[in-house]
């Protein structure tokens, strides 16, 4: 766990509860964390000027150094985020955890970010109407920023290439395990999911052509279940260090296919594009796009990773388990397999 320094604590509470406080106690609990960033809720009760006693709770997420393929600059991306002036451009309906203090360490290559606690539904509490709401906010806030192109978008300097996604697909079709995994007679994923990974090899670059006939636009880039809260019936959208110009669509790829609902994958995969594409129709005409390549870009973004994770299913763990996690991750091949035949 990060070292919690007084003074910092003293400010950061300061500037979420609209006073000068005096002091501060607090606990802390992990939220979660891992490679990318150590996330604890802090509650306590702070001390006012005045004598008041106000309870608060308040999130403070450490970000080391770490180097992403293809996006050398993610780990800093967030604070620089919050030191610009992007949350200018949320609205009351669809935005970001406020922040209350961020610092850079250059020395330690470290930041810390002091941020609202959200509390809400989340993750696959989402029911189909707020998994549709949130396609639709984020489609109406791409929209906006697309057509209006506004001076603090084009201050942002720190933000992940549009091809992005290209090269993540590139990098792990190259990789020879999961490559000749699917092509080898001792795979054990259903032939016909194989070959539907197999296809999107063979016409990738058709496809990548229909990409680029796409408009660009502001992706999140992780735009998944446990990113996105329904809170007071508004978005609330965590995690942006992925952030950064990618296609119409790349994030409903993450929304309907990155460990979400698997069970309602295809009935999410007609109503949330449509509910995305309305957002977005707001701010800009997209009459025109037939094709949204939503199908192919799950494939893309998630069908070697997929493979890999059947691959690796169960490390460590009992033999019903890996069955388990192994038919999980089939069964998300399954249903994009379905998508597919329904379009």
């Amino acid at each position: 766990m990060s070292e919690i320094k007084t003074e910092t604590l003293t400010q950061a509470v300061s500037n979420m509860l609209g006073t000068e406080i005096t002091c501060a106690d607090y606990q802390t609990k992990p939220l979660h964390g891992g490679t990318v960033g150590d996330v604890q809720l802090i509650t306590g009760n702070a001390t006012t000027t005045d004598g008041k006693i106000l309870p608060y709770n308040i999130v403070l997420k450490t970000q080391k150094k770490f180097e992403r393929y293809g996006d050398p600059d993610s780990w800093r991306r967030e604070h620089d985020f919050y030191q610009s002036h992007f949350g200018e451009l949320f609205t009351e309906s669809f935005r970001w955890p406020a922040c209350y203090r961020t610092e850079m360490n250059e020395e330690e290559n470290e930041t810390q970010i002091w941020m609202e606690y959200i509390d809400g539904i989340s993750n696959l509490d989402l029911t189909g109407d707020m998994y549709e709401r949130a396609a639709e906010e984020l489609g109406r806030f791409q929209g906006k920023l697309y057509a209006e192109q506004p001076a603090s978008m084009q201050s942002l300097t720190n933000l992940s290439n549009v091809n992005y996604m290209k090269n993540f697909y590139h990098r792990y079709r190259s990789w020879n395990r999961v490559y000749d995994y699917i092509r080898s007679n001792d795979c054990e994923i259903p032939k016909h999911l194989c070959n539907m990974l197999i296809d999107i090899d063979e016409s990738v670059d058709d496809i990548f052509n229909r990409l680029d006939k796409l408009p660009i636009v502001l992706c999140h880039r992780d735009f998944w279940v446990a990113n996105i809260f329904y809170s007071d019936s508004k978005i609330v959208l965590l995690d942006w260090d992925t952030s950064g110009w990618g296609y119409l669509g790349e994030d409903m790829a993450s929304l309907i296919a990155d460990e979400a609902d698997i069970e309602h994958m295809v009935e999410y995969y007609h109503t949330c594009i449509p509910a995305y594409y309305k957002g977005f129709s707001e701010h800009a005409d997209i009459a025109h796009i037939k094709d949204n390549c939503v199908y192919e870009l799950m494939l893309l973004m998630f069908g070697y990773r997929l493979v890999e994770w059947i691959m690796d299913a169960g490390s460590g763990n009992k033999l019903q388990d890996t069955d388990n996690e192994k038919m999980l991750h089939i069964h998300t091949l399954q249903k994009i397999f379905e998508i597919k035949n329904e379009q």
